[in-house]
């Protein structure tokens, strides 16, 4: 039921986004200026409990629980873990705003800060820090804690119904239930077909850098076309080889890269922009928390950071759940750390070295970056990129990065995807992982014909709002059943 239903709406909505692009984009418009008017304060307050709630489970008394039977250890390496997850969670987005978001802050800074100026550099990457921090790990965190502990441990059906179990009872095996799961079902779709069209447009744009391929919807619709006989083709060989092969690569890549910019960029820049970065990133972590602007009206809350956490929020679902699906007998501190921690540093790391490259062009060596990114998004990593030695071979090698996260990450999605279709099916079959990859794809496909990024924005955050209420509940329901299992 659950499967059929989802399908449906998802189709509904396929076609009068492909009829009329124009009304979906007004009508989501409109919805997403009353959420971020009057609602933003409800996603800020919210995240930043989910935080303090991740952090209370990993350092106070339920931290020891394991998540399966009390002899269960990890069936993966740390590092094809650590891969896998973060390949899911993060991949194209990373790449995609590494560069583009900390000079976007420097260029537009919030807050009546001046623009182009010391104070909005450091602004930027702290803010940089925040949206990509330990915020969107601790929303990953709960979903996936909440996953593990009732699949492995209750041997309950890996479902986001089954979370909210302790809480409700029966009624998440009834109707209620099924509304939680196509909730979630449609909200992964939506969350995941939104980074498959960014990815594809800066697939496009690292191919227009490189080989001069027109930057248009038609180029960006037969990379979408191209990724998905790729992933699917990933997807039907199972999680041990496909996803596992693919993340372990990614990351590889990703480091390499990594350190490639460090080294031949301006590494004593980087070394201090970062030290800076993080001790005010930590400093201030509260108040950027919880940051509105209810005197001048400044929209920038609303574009930049609302829009991640609901972004985060319509993840949530799919990342949650697949981090569940492979991180059987670890400990719930274990857990917290592996997927708040280390994964946020990582991120700080990664903007700080290709953002402040890109920024330590543009102050010290009088390269346009800001206009550069200012006029199209997608190039401003392949821009970076471009004043380094062997500029040419780094952007294709970012290039085959973003491909192979964007295969990563949707094949991952078709998986998680595939279990929810399926009643939690932890091994889903290949027939229904088929048809969500080609739905993902449409969806992509409808949501770059609609506006762009724009709409992909808007559909989001619309969407996560219901989850914000079920992710409050999640956090109550995992408390119920640790503290109930501790008092026996």
């Amino acid at each position: 039921m659950v499967f059929y239903i989802s399908i449906s709406l998802i189709l509904l909505f396929l076609i009068f986004g492909f009829l009329f692009p124009e009304q979906l984009l007004g009508i989501t418009s409109q919805m997403f200026a009353f959420i971020t008017n009057d609602l933003g304060w409800f996603y800020l307050v919210t995240v930043l409990g989910v935080l303090i709630f991740s952090l209370y489970l990993a350092f106070g008394r339920f931290g020891k629980i394991r998540l399966g039977n009390d002899d269960d250890r990890p069936e993966y390496s740390n590092f094809s873990w650590f891969a896998m997850l973060f390949s899911a969670g993060m991949g194209i987005g990373l790449v995609f705003w590494g560069v583009a978001e900390p000079v976007f802050h420097y260029a537009q800074p919030p807050m009546g800060i001046e623009p182009l100026s010391t104070q909005s550099a450091m602004m930027s990457f702290r803010y940089a820090f925040l949206h990509w921090g330990f915020h969107p790990w601790a929303i990953y965190a709960i979903v996936g804690l909440a996953l593990a502990y009732v699949t492995f441990r209750k041997k309950m059906p890996c479902l986001i119904s089954s979370t909210l179990y302790p809480l409700l009872g029966e009624k998440t095996r009834g109707p209620i239930g099924h509304v939680i799961d196509i909730l979630a079902l449609i909200l992964t779709v939506i969350g995941v077909a939104t980074s498959l069209g960014m990815g594809a447009l800066q697939v496009n744009g690292g191919l227009n850098t490189l080989f001069n391929i027109p930057n248009n919807i038609s180029t960006q619709v037969i990379i979408i076309v191209v990724i998905t006989v790729l992933f699917l083709i990933s997807a039907t060989t199972g999680l041990d080889k496909g996803i596992k092969i693919l993340s372990n690569t990614n990351i590889i890549i990703a480091v390499l890269l990594l350190l490639f910019v460090f080294l031949f960029g301006p590494t004593v820049f980087i070394i201090d922009t970062f030290f800076v970065s993080l001790s005010g990133y930590i400093q201030n972590i509260l108040p950027m928390s919880l940051a509105l602007s209810p005197f001048d009206k400044d929209p920038w809350i609303g574009t930049w950071t609302i829009f991640y956490w609901a972004w985060w929020l319509s993840w949530g679902p799919f990342v949650g759940t697949f981090i569940a699906r492979i991180s059987k007998g670890r400990t719930v501190k274990e857990f917290i750390l592996g997927v708040v921690i280390l994964p946020a540093i990582f991120c700080c790391i990664w903007f700080t070295i290709f953002g402040g490259t890109a920024l330590y062009f543009e102050i010290f060596e009088g390269v346009d970056i800001v206009a550069q990114v200012t006029n199209d998004v997608t190039v401003g990593l392949f821009a970076t990129l471009s004043y380094l030695p062997l500029g040419k071979i780094i952007s294709l090698m970012a290039t085959i990065l973003i491909i192979t996260f964007f295969v990563t990450s949707a094949d991952s999605a078709t998986f998680v995807i595939g279990m929810f279709s399926r009643n939690g099916d932890l091994n889903p079959d290949n027939k229904i992982k088929i048809i969500w990859g080609v739905v993902l794809s449409l969806m992509a496909i409808v949501l770059l014909f609609s506006g762009g990024l724009v709409a992909m924005r808007n559909t989001s955050i619309i969407m996560a709002l219901p989850f914000l209420i079920i992710i409050i509940m999640m956090c109550v329901a995992i408390y119920k059943a640790f503290a109930s299992e501790k008092s026996n």
